[in-house]
């Protein structure tokens, strides 16, 4: 079946959306679309989040917690127009110093370090800082340290375990934190996005493995990945799963035919955003629109994204994975940038998994959409 034109709406075409939503099999952070509430944090509305500043015996601060807090918070901005006005994070910042009780290298900040370390530094920050915060106004906590403690190296996400005695402050529990480390000063306030994106239940995309390419699986298509990436969006499915993009913006096949879809680009509100061809009980295809121009550089993120998504796949080993198109692709774009490399599908070019049965095609391009054929066979 081809789809009529009232398929290009994404409200005729194909299968139920919710055919195509896939489960998490991880039991943590996945791309499925059964997200724990009672552990993630709903990336809806308002979400109040309370700003603290820390220093240690070995680490004074000498610069102005203001002049820490400007480097992040645009990250708010960043979040809203990514969520399309369904989420916005209210930071409230508590401009002091407060001083931690043990030296930054006492915190033994290092990669895959534990949930109860991390939880022990979260605990002292918050000690540190109650005589002048009231943590009952908070959703969500971010703890500033200062740019003297190199010690403080990387920005980790904190999530209450529950049935485990937690950090508790003025009787609120404190279930979500980011405790902002050195690394905030190379990736900047979308480091906001990836690491509060944690706590709705979003994985990394980056790769966890030591001695390889970290960022083979997205590149920078998405800044679950490779933040500084030039097309750091969320992608669409994740924007789906977050319920930014809700199921009259999906196009699913999830049984045999195919359907003919205008994608409006994720980069922009409103319009059908994926084509979705579900494969297996945790895996699918997807495809959405690109538009992602880089200021002054005149190069551009533009096309049909095509990845594999599988939500039976831990964080860090690739629960999602862009399918790059084949060499020689058109040099040009509707913008009139020169495309930033060859992973988006243009007009003319088609993706093929054979042994799945699904076939993408790329029909047409515009300055705001892509039009593409999905086939299951």
């Amino acid at each position: 079946m081809v789809g009529s034109p009232g398929a290009a709406d994404g409200r005729k075409a194909g299968d139920r959306a919710d055919a195509c939503a896939l489960p998490g099999r991880t039991g943590w952070t996945d791309e499925g679309h059964r997200t724990d509430y009672s552990v993630f944090q709903r990336p809806a509305g308002t979400i109040r989040v309370g700003m603290i500043f820390v220093d240690f015996p070995d680490a004074h601060a000498t610069e102005s917690p203001a002049a820490d807090a400007a480097q992040i918070t645009p990250g708010a901005d960043w979040v809203w127009r990514a969520s399309y006005g369904k989420a916005w994070l209210a930071i409230t910042q508590h401009r002091r110093w407060v001083r931690m009780p043990h030296k930054s290298t006492d915190y033994h900040f290092q990669r895959g370090f534990s949930h109860e370390a991390h939880e022990a530094y979260i605990k002292d920050a918050v000690a540190a800082a109650d005589p002048y915060v009231d943590f009952s106004r908070y959703d969500m906590v971010y703890v500033v340290a200062t740019r003297n403690a190199p010690a403080i190296s990387f920005t980790p996400t904190y999530v209450y375990e529950p049935g485990t005695p937690g950090v508790v402050a003025d009787g609120k529990r404190i279930k979500w934190a980011v405790t902002f480390g050195q690394d905030m000063w190379h990736w900047g306030p979308k480091l906001v996005g990836h690491e509060t994106a944690h706590s709705f239940g979003l994985p990394d995309l980056y790769a966890f493995d030591a001695g390889s390419d970290a960022h083979r699986f997205v590149g920078g298509w998405d800044v679950m990945g490779l933040i500084s990436g030039a097309g750091p969006q969320y992608f669409g499915w994740e924007s789906w799963k977050l319920g930014w993009t809700g199921d009259r913006q999906v196009v699913c096949r999830a049984s045999a035919g195919s359907d003919t879809v205008r994608l409006s680009a994720v980069e922009y509100g409103g319009g059908t955003k994926l084509a979705v061809v579900r494969t297996g009980p945790t895996t699918a295809y997807v495809v959405e629109s690109r538009r992602a121009a880089l200021a002054d550089s005149g190069l551009c993120a533009t096309g049909a994204l095509v990845y594999k998504v599988d939500s039976s796949v831990e964080t860090g080993k690739g629960p999602i994975r862009v399918m790059d198109a084949k060499p020689g692709a058109p040099r040009t774009s509707p913008s009139g940038c020169r495309p930033l490399d060859d992973a988006p599908y243009r007009a003319g070019q088609s993706f093929t998994d054979a042994g799945a049965g699904v076939r993408i095609d790329v029909l047409r391009a515009d300055g705001r959409s892509d039009t593409v054929r999905i086939t299951k066979a």
